[in-house]
């Protein structure tokens, strides 16, 4: 997903070539599932959280550039808007200490970084989507420089052939059009990367898919954009539509999205990879000299430029990454459904919940999967982004029920059980998940809280929307400094 990728004018023939290119490096990557040529024996986890920068006022600050050279850290990236940048955590294993690790690494590397960023006139905050975003922040001119960013816009204008149409009908409606991808800048959001065998591959995937509508509905941290209160997680049909590559006839004739859950359980990894490959068109049709069936011939480890590439630009919200780290490769589930937010603690908490629960799920006798539809975990996750905390979804064995309810009832008991299966320190695992108990019983997560504080303003403190959304920020703000769990936040 990051990788450079200089200007460029893409030919017919340049696109021919990427097409054997790719189709030649999928038959190499099924070849690999065949040797079992992954790395599995010791999986690690990742952790990756795009930041926003905003000003004194609050206000987007577009001076990523500036931030990031004055932080001086290979962690931290840019990202697609010039007000945003990204920290990508070194990956660790959870047995033991490995939550605690990585919240007191998360920490420290924000705490430094905050630091070094205000000598840039900014300041960094984790949240879905900032609330004083208004249109004039999200044009072209608010792109970050990397060309990549420019030739992703060009593609994705060039194949649809028109204007994006970006339609949200939430508490309140949005109906806005834009001539740039730019609006896809203001989705924030903490991606989880879980490192899993190939035969264990497709049940870590499956499970993930079915309770991303769980983690929406506690994590939702985006209830606003452009002034409007739109879904508790906004992100989501914003995202869908932002990148989207379809007119509207292409849309009719049931053309798949490149934002997309996807539409049925798999039975390996390479299902995921050959559906990139069979459904969408490149959108960087890069190729390099390398010849990927003669590298692994000899015995070495081909890097599968052309697909990895091409799988980076499919946005599924779990997506399925093939790496290749001190020459050995593996695999990852990338788990992007959760904003960014509120807290250092309770991305980590998220984390301990996401990690647990995909491993006693993975590990059960019978798959939650062949006791759900596809389309039931799809219809719970879009649920889950519009009602936030207070969703109904649907559960196998139990019909529909609050959220809530299936959290406390049956999912953090499992959750439990996967943090024992990964040897987390048992007080870690007891202080995490007891964050996503509260956060339940409160009924309280970000986008809850951002609401509450934003009516609160409005009815109380007479606020005009705009001045009261700045209002709900400069609240937010030291709140998440603090690093206390948002469901103990105060409403004033």
């Amino acid at each position: 997903m990051g990788t450079e990728v200089e200007r460029h004018e893409f030919s017919r023939e340049d696109r021919a070539r990427h097409r054997r290119k790719v189709r030649q490096c999928l038959d190499v990557f099924a070849e690999m599932l065949r040797e079992s040529r992954f790395e599995f024996e010791r999986p690690m986890t990742g952790l990756e959280i795009e930041l926003n920068l905003v000003d004194e006022q609050a206000e987007p600050a577009m001076r990523n550039a500036e931030v990031l050279a004055a932080i001086a850290d290979p962690d931290f990236q840019t990202e697609l808007g010039q007000f945003n940048i990204e920290i990508n955590v070194a990956p660790r294993r959870l047995t033991g200490d490995g939550m605690a690790s990585f919240e007191r690494h998360v920490r420290d590397s924000l705490n430094a970084a905050e630091a070094k960023a205000r000598t840039a006139g900014a300041h960094m905050v984790m949240i879905g989507i900032l609330p004083t975003l208004n249109r004039e922040h999200l044009t072209i001119e608010s792109l970050s420089a990397n060309p990549r960013y420019a030739l992703l816009n060009e593609q994705i204008f060039a194949a649809r052939g028109e204007d994006l149409d970006i339609r949200i009908d939430g508490i309140d409606r949005l109906a806005v059009t834009a001539d740039t991808v730019a609006p896809e800048a203001a989705c924030t959001s903490t991606q989880f990367h879980l490192q899993v065998s190939p035969g264990q591959f497709a049940a870590y995937w499956n499970a993930a898919q079915c309770i991303a509508g769980v983690q929406v509905a506690l994590g939702a941290n985006a209830p606003f954009l452009l002034g409007k209160e739109l879904w508790r997680e906004t992100r989501v049909p914003l995202f869908e539509q932002a990148t989207d590559t379809r007119p509207e006839e292409i849309k009719a004739q049931g053309v798949r999205p490149r934002v997309w859950f996807g539409e049925r359980w798999v039975t390996s990894v390479f299902d995921l990879f050959e559906e990139n490959v069979r459904y969408f068109p490149a959108l960087l049709p890069v190729c390099d000299d390398d010849d990927p069936a003669q590298i692994l011939a000899r015995g070495d480890v081909p890097q599968l430029t052309e697909l990895r590439l091409h799988n980076g630009t499919v946005y599924r919200w779990n997506r399925p990454v093939y790496d290749v780290v001190r020459g050995r490769p593996h695999l990852r589930v990338e788990n992007r459904v959760l904003p960014a937010g509120p807290t250092v603690v309770d991305t980590v908490a998220n984390g301990a919940f996401y990690f647990g629960l995909v491993r006693a799920l993975a590990d059960s006798d019978r798959p939650l999967w062949s006791q759900m539809s596809f389309s039931a975990a799809e219809e719970n996750f879009h649920a889950c982004a519009r009602h936030g905390i207070d969703a109904t979804v649907f559960w196998p064995g139990l019909g529909y029920l609050p959220v809530t309810e299936l959290v406390l009832r049956r999912l953090l008991p499992l959750a439990h059980a996967g943090l024992d299966a990964w040897e987390v320190d048992p007080a870690e695992r007891d202080r995490l998940l007891r964050v996503i108990e509260q956060r339940c019983l409160t009924e309280r997560n970000g986008a809850t809280w951002q609401a509450q504080t934003l009516h609160r303003l409005e009815d109380d403190g007479h606020l005009a929307r705009p001045d009261a959304l700045r209002a709900v920020l400069q609240r937010y703000i030291p709140l998440m400094h603090e690093n206390r769990p948002v469901h103990e936040w105060p409403v004033d």
